[in-house]
């Protein structure tokens, strides 16, 4: 699963990367520790209604994916993650597979490994950190959904819509699969283009977009200080002694 993340890019830079332009109004800062129902910020495409013209946008998803069928809002906190291998068929994200996918980009993410009690210290859970060897970005790829609030009166307002998103996993593979058994799926930049295109609805021809694993990842076991949604910075990227270095093989930076 993917729980928390790090995503520092700014959406300028976002959109120069992925030839997006930029939603308008709404500011983002980076952020060491992205916890579930945090605003992130996301890769669509969307069609004009005015025009028919496809444009790609990078614009605030919150994480947790709402149907757009759910009564409450509040189910999103438990659907932050959809298994790729079942979500063309669950009744959560059958459509925004079909047809609102995005791309949620980060640095990288955390993961936890159980560490058995010692001598003096109770069972905790180590936090790693898992990242391209190139710093590059981790294409997330991800599905969004919009949810009305029948509180609010009219379309326009903008209280009235609340768009969410979901990250898709799959078995873990490499150095991911020794701290978790399952991890982020993610794209190649060749495939991002046909991810994002509302016209390609068919389910085989989408799962068909996500054979290809998107590259090896690094480990690195950093502080507990993570474990607390209160807590950011580059400093929870500080690498720390591996208590489970059985577990690593020691293959982390």
């Amino acid at each position: 699963m993917c729980g928390r993340f790090v995503s520092t890019t700014t959406p300028p830079d976002l959109a120069g990367l992925l030839r997006a332009s930029v939603w308008p109004s709404e500011t983002f800062t980076p952020s060491w520790n992205v916890a579930p129902t945090d605003l992130v910020a996301g890769v669509v495409e969307r069609v004009d209604r005015g025009t028919g013209e496809i444009t790609r946008q990078v614009r605030p998803l919150r994480w947790g994916l709402v149907p757009s069928w759910s009564k409450d809002p509040g189910a999103g906190a438990r659907m932050i993650n959809a298994r790729v291998e079942t979500a063309h068929e669950k009744p959560a994200f059958r459509k925004a597979f079909r047809e609102r996918r995005c791309v949620v980009p980060a640095d990288g993410y955390y993961e936890w490994r159980p560490v058995p009690a010692a001598e003096g210290r109770k069972t905790y859970k180590q936090p790693y950190y898992l990242h391209r060897p190139d710093g590059g970005l981790l294409l997330m790829a991800g599905l969004y959904e919009f949810w009305r609030d029948r509180t609010v009166t009219g379309d326009d307002d903008p209280g009235a819509w609340l768009v969410t998103c979901t990250v898709l996993t799959t078995e873990a593979t490499d150095a991911a699969g020794r701290i978790h058994d399952r991890m982020p799926v993610t794209l190649t930049a060749d495939r991002v283009d046909a991810w994002l295109d509302p016209a390609v609805t068919d389910p085989g021809e989408v799962r068909g977009l996500l054979h290809a694993p998107a590259g090896e990842l690094l480990v690195r076991p950093v502080a507990t200080a993570v474990n607390s949604v209160r807590n950011d910075g580059p400093q929870l990227l500080e690498p720390v002694p591996d208590p489970l270095p059985e577990v690593t093989g020691g293959h982390y930076v």
